[in-house]
């Protein structure tokens, strides 16, 4: 017997590893039983205390850190548990809380003194874990013990861990995340079909090909046995995520299946050659698991088979029984592709899936879309012909689902705009019908926010680089000064060589950087998407090298001076305790040696944009390790993973938000050169007659995501356990913060409706007015009784522009309203077209009654310097002017006012500075607005206006023009927001708030 006072910390470590290895697939168990009865079976005695288990703990030694990694991992597994039944063990207890740790304690059994150090250890993570909007479902997922053959899945946890260093807490959200898809999948084992929709929302490069291979794995082992992923548009892309699920999934074995290694596709991969390819100790059929047998390789997408459809065929071992019956799925081998969004590619499936129609109804099949915003929607609106044909990709997307019954679609996406204005209520479309998750932003994750200052709590003028993300990491691109001689170019080239250097300097110096920290380090340099702007750009880049000396005194001296003034400074508050050089003499001894890594073929540059006369080099970041300046377009803006990215040059304007954002290859992981990342990016550039601001851009594009996924969250919460809304009630409102960059390309918003304009400070003059004589005369009631409360004697507003050259004014009869009385005229008018209307309207009842910005309106009525084109309105029959104004598209007017009469309204409400006209400035208040009356008579009804003035009002267009109080920015700084359309419900309000 060993005396419990002596039992080895490793000892203990077995011991407790198979105490908790007993409990891991349900509920925590009384600790000192299960040790005690597995201590008995090795004849060791222990005592009943946990004194022993509290001292190894806080041993420095090998063990006892195994130990705490062993409980760490344990009791994260608990704190994420999902409370999927009411009498689980969790229930009532929020997974990630404090709540939970204690039950897991008391269900544990552990003394005080145990608990307190464990806490202290290992404390609750609770980082706030995905936003979920679902249908209602059916639970099919146990807890900690899905149904199927459990394999996958736990190797793509301990891969994780042990091969990628990821750790317990990030393994858990990961696996947390992913089963918030899956049990929204039908059950694959169900007798009754159903295919679910989801949508889920990542960051641009954040992980979600690590979300989407999770799933799969815990699909598979579930009893998904043909997962159709679609890897983008590209053949770059497509192999990249291949790859990926190669290496991190299907695995060694199943990819040999017993071939020898030179054989194999990756027989060059210097990954394969290292070990770092998932391992499962044998064919996972031959040791109780399934096979997953690849339809696709790295290099070959794919192709009708040789071989009829053998390969598709999923052989069942009781053939009486359908494929779907556990004892045929459990022990089938899973059937894996990985396919471009490619319409030939598509069709050849198709067309292979149909030759074993007998067998499709039965095939539990998992659909991922990666990067399911592009090329996936439908973009033919069937509004505009019946017979619309669908766009290619999404008419294939539709065969496959229609073919495979029990399919699941899922797809993943950092800009879901598209996805959400798809029309609910088209059963063909990949609507997220069933879910729309929204990851939390992972740990280490350098996005958007990262490069701006979003809300700062420190005034411009006092930020510093430890203070301000735009001064740390943001750099202007002057366009004059790019037509002249390249600098900002040069600067960034020369930023790319010394972080060059400083990652040398910490692979040498710095002992806590991993090996293979820095086995990528590359520059990005984007400007057009025209390959013949790449050759020209190309060339530059190569001039600007070879005269860059940059082992030359006069090279040396331009270095330091850009080490001293940026890169030093920087790092200093911002290095999160990574070695740094402190002077330029200290980093000297490498730049030589980056400069080698860089151009020592005396080629720095790799194109990637298919063109073969000038592309150099392969992008190919798992074959080699790669310190080069990347050039390109299209290939580079979406979903391709720079890798080693420390240096961005941008200048390549989008025509949309989504397209814009997934540009930002910036985006990602930067473990161990945070400090070191820059952004050269375009400002205040001109296109044709617009000027724009890309890092302006950026910036709105960020609180569009953000508005976006509040939007989520808000809807997520459920009420008394059931969910408030599902993604097709309530499609998330999509914002819109810059009036020239819209959420996504035009022919994906055909189904977006308008919901709210935000004007504050702008002229706004609404055109689409009714001609229908009794809508007429309903509007001309509306106002009359505010025109005929207006002094009667006019006043003259004037503004004078700073140049002195341009007087402006307008003669108008003017008063203040209160904005109740406004807001009541407005909310009852008739119109052609209530849809141009009702998003201005949205906006001033939001700053009329919920955040109460505006307190009264100065109203005005303008007058003309003569008598002339006067009638008479109301019951006083007062005189006003009338104005002669056409319908340019019909019904719709053009241009209303003059332009003359809008600057000293624009002063009344904010919007231009005082100029001294003193009955302008009497009206200036911060929480008023101004609107102008126009009583218009087209030229059709002028001749029925009698010589005293008289007129029907059934012949009066009462037109007007107003801007809101230039602070009156409501909730947020948005612009617009869009809202989706569902056809079936054409009549019905989508959103409520």
């Amino acid at each position: 017997m060993t005396p419990t006072e002596n039992i080895t910390t490793q000892a203990l470590l077995e011991l407790h590893r198979t105490a908790l290895a007993a409990m891991r697939a349900g509920r925590p168990m009384p600790l000192s039983t299960s040790v005690a009865f597995y201590a008995g079976t090795q004849g060791i005695t222990v005592d009943s205390s946990e004194t022993a288990f509290r001292d190894a703990l806080t041993r420095d030694s090998e063990e006892a850190g195994a130990l705490l990694r062993l409980w760490r991992k344990h009791l994260t597994d608990w704190d994420y548990a999902a409370d999927a039944t009411t009498d689980a063990w969790c229930a009532g207890t929020g997974a990630r809380t404090d709540e939970r740790r204690t039950a897991v304690f008391g269900l544990l059994g552990l003394e005080s003194a145990t608990r307190k150090l464990l806490e202290a250890e290992i404390p609750v993570n609770k980082h706030a874990g995905p936003v979920v909007i679902s249908q209602e479902y059916t639970p099919w997922r146990g807890i900690g013990a899905p149904r199927g053959v459990d394999w996958y899945w736990p190797a793509y946890e301990r891969y994780l861990r042990d091969t990628k260093g990821w750790s317990d807490e990030t393994v858990a959200d990961l696996g947390d995340a992913a089963e918030r898809v899956v049990e929204r999948l039908a059950d694959p084992t169900s007798v009754e079909t159903y295919q679910s929709k989801g949508l889920v929302v990542g960051y641009v490069q954040s992980g979600k090909t690590a979300n989407f291979t999770g799933v799969m794995a815990k699909a598979i082992d579930a009893g998904y046995r043909l997962v159709i992923v679609l890897g983008g548009t590209l053949n770059l892309l497509r192999g990249q995520t291949q790859r990926r699920l190669d290496m991190e999934l299907v695995g060694r074995e199943n990819i040999l299946r017993g071939t020898v290694e030179t054989e194999s596709d990756y027989a060059d991969d210097r990954d394969w050659l290292r070990g770092r390819f998932i391992e499962h100790s044998g064919l996972p059929s031959e040791r109780g698991g399934f096979d997953i047998e690849r339809l696709t390789t790295r290099e070959n997408d794919y192709k009708s088979l040789a071989q009829g459809i053998r390969a598709l065929e999923i052989e069942k071992r009781e053939k009486s029984l359908p494929l779907y019956d556990p004892r045929n799925l459990d022990r089938a081998a899973a059937r894996l592709m990985v396919v471009k969004k490619n319409k030939t590619v598509l069709t050849k499936l198709v067309k292979d899936l149909k030759k074993i129609s007998g067998l499709l109804g039965e095939i539990p099949t998992l659909i991922i879309d990666d990067e399911s915003d592009e090329a996936s929607v439908n973009t033919v609106n069937p509004r505009r012909s019946s017979n619309a044909e669908r766009t290619a990709i999404n008419e294939k997307l539709s065969e496959l689902l229609s073919l495979l019954p029990r399919a699941q679609y899922v797809g993943y996406t950092a800009t879901p705009f598209a996805n959400v204005f798809i029309d609910p209520s088209d059963t063909a479309d990949v609507f997220p019908k069933d879910f729309l998750i929204s990851l939390s932003r992972p740990k280490g994750y350098m996005g958007v926010q990262d490069f701006h200052d979003l809300d700062p709590q420190v005034p411009e003028d006092e930020r510093t680089f430890a203070d301000s993300n735009e001064l740390a990491f943001i750099r202007s691109i002057d366009a004059s000064e790019e037509e002249n001689d390249d600098l900002s170019l040069r600067h960034a080239m020369d930023m790319f060589v010394l972080t060059a250097a400083v990652k040398i300097f910490r692979e040498t110096e710095d002992p806590l950087v991993p090996p293979e920290t820095y086995r990528h380090h590359t520059m990005l340099v984007h400007e057009s998407r025209l390959t013949a702007d790449h050759r020209e750009l190309k060339g530059r880049i190569l001039r600007l090298w070879h005269e860059s000396g940059y082992t030359s005194a006069a090279g040396h001296e331009r270095l330091r001076e850009l080490f001293d003034s940026d890169l030093l400074p920087v790092s200093r508050v911002r290095a999160d305790g990574y070695a740094v050089p402190e002077t330029f003499e200290k980093l000297v001894p490498y730049i030589g040696a980056a400069t080698t890594r860089i151009g020592g073929d005396l080629n720095p540059v790799i194109v990637v944009n298919g063109d073969k006369d000038i592309e150099s080099g392969e992008a190919d970041f798992e074959r080699r390790s790669i310190w080069k300046i990347l050039l390109g377009g299209q290939k580079l803006s979406r979903g391709f993973t720079v890798e080693g990215l420390t240096v961005s040059y941008y200048r390549r304007r989008a025509g949309n938000a989504s397209s814009m954002m997934q540009m930002g290859r910036w985006f990602g992981f930067r473990e161990g050169y945070r400090d070191l990342v820059r952004l050269w990016i375009g400002r205040n550039e001109t296109a044709g007659s617009k000027e724009f601001d890309l890092y302006e851009g950026f910036e709105a594009i960020c609180r569009d995501e953000e508005s976006f996924r509040a939007q989520l969250a808000q809807y997520s919460v459920l009420v008394d356990g059931r969910p408030q809304v599902t993604p097709a009630q309530v499609p998330p409102l999509v914002s819109q913060h810059l009036p020239w960059l819209k959420p996504t390309s035009p022919d994906k918003m055909y189904n977006a409706r308008l919901v709210e304009v935000r004007s504050p400070g702008e002229w706004q003059e609404p055109t689409a007015y009714p001609t229908q004589p009794a809508a007429l005369r309903h509007n001309v009631g509306l106002w009359t009784p505010i025109l005929e409360r207006l002094p009667a004697v006019p006043l003259r507003f004037s503004y004078e522009f700073d140049d002195t050259t341009r007087r402006h004014h307008v003669d108008a009869f003017a008063g203040l309203v209160p904005t109740e009385t406004v807001l009541d005229v407005l909310s009852a008018l008739k119109w052609h077209s209530g849809e141009q209307f009702a998003p201005h309207l949205a906006y001033l009842e939001e700053i009329s009654k919920h955040s109460r910005q505006v307190d009264d309106w100065l109203v005005v009525a303008p007058q003309h310097a003569t008598r002339r084109q006067q009638i008479l309105l109301g019951d006083s029959c007062r005189s006003f002017s009338w104005f002669g104004v056409e319908r340019r598209r019909d019904p719709l007017f053009g241009a209303i006012s003059n332009p003359r009469h809008r600057a000293a309204l624009l002063r009344v409400a904010g919007a231009l500075p005082s100029c001294g006209d003193s009955a302008t400035e009497q009206y200036v208040e911060e929480r008023r607005g101004a609107l102008a009356l126009y009583p218009i008579v087209e030229r059709r009804n002028a001749g029925s206006i009698t010589p005293d003035g008289h007129i029907d009002p059934g012949k009066v267009v009462m037109a007007f023009a107003f801007v809101a109080p230039s602070a009156a920015r409501g909730r947020s700084n948005q612009v617009v927001r869009f809202t989706t359309i569902d056809s079936s419900r054409a009549d019905e309000a989508i959103i409520s708030q």
